[in-house]
Order: C-alpha cells, then structure tokens, then sequence
C-alpha cells in the first residue's frame, strides 16, 4: 500500500499501444507498492485513451476521458502515482495545488494559468526531443564555425608577425586550396581530440541578458499580455553582439546551442506540443479538499464554491487563451487527490463530482508497508544511503532487524503525532545516519593513516573482499533503537524532532 522513492533518470516512457490493463499495473508496481485499486483505476483510464485513439474521428471527439479523484492521507503515494503515470505515457505533466487558485474577483491565481503552464511543460518536453534529433548536425555546424575562427585567426597572427618583421604590411598571402583543406583537418582533428579546449579565441556573442519585467493584475488575467511583452523585449536584445574572448571547448557549446536553435522549428514544436497537450495532457490537481465546501460565510472560505466553479468549464472541456494561441481541455485528463479529513467528496459542488466519475480510496501505510519501501525498490532509501557513504570509502549494511525497527518507529510516531505517510521514512532515516554521516570521512581518514577508525558512537571494522580491504559500518538494532528510542518516548520531542 506504499509508494517510494521516483526512480532513476534513465527511466523512459515505455509504448504503450499494445500494454493491457493489467501490463499497465505490473509498470507501475516497479515504483508504487501496492494501492492496487489506484492503479487499476489509472490503467484503465490510460487503456482507454489508447482504445480511443483508434477510434472514427466523429466517435473519438464524444469520448471523453474518465477523470479520477483519489482520496487518501498524505505520503500514502497519491502524487507518485500520477506522475508515474505522465512518465510511462510520456505525456505533458503538472501538478499543481488546488489551493493556490482564487475565485474571480479576488487577489491570487486564475485557474486557466493551470493550462498555460502545462502548455509550457509540453514545449520544454518536445524542444528536448527535438534538439536530441538536430543534436549531431548542429555539433558538425558548430564544429565548422569555430574552425573558420581558428583558420582566420591563425592568418591574422601569421600576418602580424610579418608586418613585425618586415616593417610594413604585405598584400597577404592566398593558399592554395589544398593547403587550407589541409590545416582544416589537421586543426578539426585536433579540436576533436580535446587539443585545442584551451586555446583562446575571439567571438560575437548575443546579449543574453533582459530587463526583468513583470506585469501585475488581480487575477494575473494579463499573463499572456506580459509573456508577449517579455519575448519582444528578449527579440530586441537578442540582436545585440558583442566581443569576447572564450576558451574554444567553452566556444563550441556556445555556438553548437545556437545551431540547434537555429536547426529548430519552434513553430512546429510548439504545433506539436499544442496537439500533445489537447489529446494527452495530464492535469494532477492536488488538495482539492481544501476548496471542498459549499457553506456560506465571510472570510476566505467565502471563495471555496466560486473556486470550483471556475475550475469546472476548465474540467467539462473548453478553449483557454495562451500566448501560443487556444488550447482545447476536452480530453486532459484530470487527477483530483485530497486527504478528506475535514471535508467529503460530497461536499464538491454536483457539477464538479460528476466530472470526477472513477473514485479510487488510498490504505494508509502499515509497518509492513514501511518495511517494503526501505527494502524493495531501486532506488530506495537504504540503497541511496549506502551509495552516498560508498563515496566516502566506507561499506555501509543494514541488518534486517534495524529496517524492521525503522520501520516500526515511522509507523509509531505516524500514529501519536501526525500521520504524513512515508515521508516519514525520510525524517527517520536522516536521524539514524547522523553521526556516521558526520564522522565518515574524518574515520576514512583515521583508518587510511592506520589510527583507530572509531568514535564513541562508531566503529568502523576492517573486511578483506576480491577489491582489498574495505571499511564497514554495521547499523544493527540496537544502534537503531539507541538513536531514536529517546526521541520516540517523549511525544513533545517528537513532534519537533521527527
């Protein structure tokens, strides 16, 4: 039922044109543990974004996608799920906080900057895979660049050393063609080679620079209005040109960066990422039970109701104005996740509930869970520990019975003070490595120059392995227990402290 840590960059979105349901869950059990129902209710929506793909043009327009609520405590994987979600279909991604919008009339942000921002996620994503694709011809066309700077400015220092010697300026010299196709090569193997990285070099560089401007408004309703005047603003600098010296390596990223935007089509990347947005996108919109409430009242509770009402035409399917142009929501998918502890799903506005149809209830996390987020996953707290004392010299192992304790403590002090899920793992963690974490490179050290590698807290034992000696540190039970036990007892303590 728990969910752990994200998984590591090379992680790529997998296709999933022929993944069933249930192959779509078994992806997901790679980072979530457990919430099997959550799981089946985001595979079924993804299959049928797929289904709907394949679908009449006239047909696929009416399906609309099945919009999720998921109700749960925090830290229980509510987030991870639906990011893992957006990573396995490579699709646009935000996440954003229900909260942080206003109803119309008041000081704060308007539900439709939700759209523009993922519109933004949505170019970033598909300005990257373009320039992977323009990634070798851009290098070729910088690589090209810097060498007629090379070959002009070897010219200039051959002329000015004759001018030198002679006392005068001679017509200058023309060389043959085969004699520059010569020099090229020799000097392009040798930028290849790393040869020539320090070698300075003068060059036109843009300005890049701008004058900060920002545009106020109550409901930042002139968003698009200030996005239009800071990219006037950053086309009238751009053309500004100075020289400067560079180091060539620092050259040749400086003008490999200006080929592949001059190789990219930002018209077409922003077409394309219009489109993926459109078709899609996925909107992850968080603690929206803290806009659950249909009381009348004063205060700031007075623009719950007109919140979700201005979320709603944003949820049913309508056109939001971008800097880019419209952008239809019709067929975003939508994740709705709160904890529910004050409020209910019935509180929402009728309107906004129906647009929610797939319900998903969230298990709070048991000792068991605990357990297996330390142990299971790859990139797990345990693993991540170990790799960072490993940089240090020093072996770090976790006996089984000390992860049973951690894990027995974060679901003890979840219960007597605040429950917020496995993040409470984290908090444990630091608290338990502490001391090694701040004595290890000073034991390191000790041990290297043959003085005893302990503190009254640590002791580092010696092991012989197929690589040499190494440096071991045992964290058992009993280390553990002496680490927390203290802090766990007094409840006062423990509040503050874990």
């Amino acid at each position: 039922m728990a969910i752990y840590l994200p998984g590591t960059a090379e992680d790529q979105p997998v296709p999933l044109d022929q993944m069933t349901p249930r192959e779509i869950v078994a992806e997901l059990d790679k980072y979530v543990v457990g919430q099997a129902a959550a799981k089946r209710a985001v595979a079924i929506a993804l299959r049928n974004r797929q289904r709907r793909q394949k679908l009449p043009p006239d047909m696929a327009e009416e399906v609309m996608p099945k919009n999720i609520l998921m109700i749960g405590s925090t830290g229980v994987g509510k987030t991870e799920i639906a990011r893992r979600l957006a990573k396995l279909t490579g699709s646009p991604f935000l996440k954003v906080e229900a909260s942080k919008f206003t109803e119309v009339g008041y000081v704060g942000r308007d539900v439709e900057s939700m759209i523009r921002d993922l519109v933004e996620n949505a170019i970033d994503m598909v300005r990257a895979e373009r320039l992977d694709e323009v990634e070798d011809r851009a290098e070729l066309a910088a690589e090209d660049r810097l060498l007629d700077l090379l070959i002009e400015q070897r010219q200039r220092e051959l002329q000015a050393l004759v001018t030198e010697e002679v006392g005068e300026i001679p017509a200058p010299a023309q060389p043959s063609t085969f004699e520059l196709r010569k020099e090229r090569d020799l000097l392009r193997q040798q930028l290849r080679d790393g040869k020539l990285d320090d070698r300075m070099v003068e060059m036109e560089t843009r300005e890049r620079s701008t004058p900060q401007v920002e545009v106020f408004s109550a409901q930042q309703a002139e968003e698009s209005e200030s996005a239009g005047l800071k990219d006037m603003l950053q086309q009238m600098f751009a053309n500004r040109t100075r020289k400067r010296p560079m180091k060539v390596v620092d050259a040749m990223d400086y003008l490999q960066g200006e080929e592949e935007q001059r190789l990219l089509d930002m018209d077409q990347v922003v077409r394309v990422a219009i489109e993926r947005v459109e078709d899609s996108g996925i909107v992850f919109l968080d603690e929206i039970d803290k806009i659950a409430g249909r009381e009348g009242g004063h205060g700031p509770d007075i623009s719950r109701e007109g919140v979700q009402r201005d979320i709603l035409p944003i949820v049913e399917g309508t056109s939001v104005t971008t800097k880019y142009g419209p952008v239809a929501t019709d067929h975003i998918l939508f994740v709705a996740a709160g904890a529910f502890h004050v409020s209910k799903p019935s509180d929402l506005i009728p309107e906004l509930q129906g647009r929610f149809p797939i319900r998903v209830e969230l298990q709070s996390l048991a000792v068991e869970d605990f357990l297996r987020i330390l142990t299971e996953p790859r990139a797990s707290l345990v693993r991540q520990s170990m790799a960072l004392l490993e940089t240090e010299g020093m072996v770090l192992e976790f006996a089984p019975e000390a992860l049973e304790e951690m894990a027995r403590f974060a679901f003890s002090v979840n219960e007597t003070t605040e429950n917020i899920g496995a993040r409470r793992l984290h908090t444990i963690m630091e608290r338990v490595l502490d001391e090694i974490s701040f004595e290890a490179p000073d034991l390191i050290k000790a041990a290297k120059s043959g003085d005893a590698a302990a503190t009254p807290l640590v002791t580092l034992t010696r092991r012989e392995s197929s690589t040499g000696e190494q440096l071991v540190f045992a964290v058992t039970r009993e280390y553990v227990e002496q680490r927390l036990a203290g802090i766990v007892k007094n409840q006062d303590l423990s509040r503050y402290i874990l």
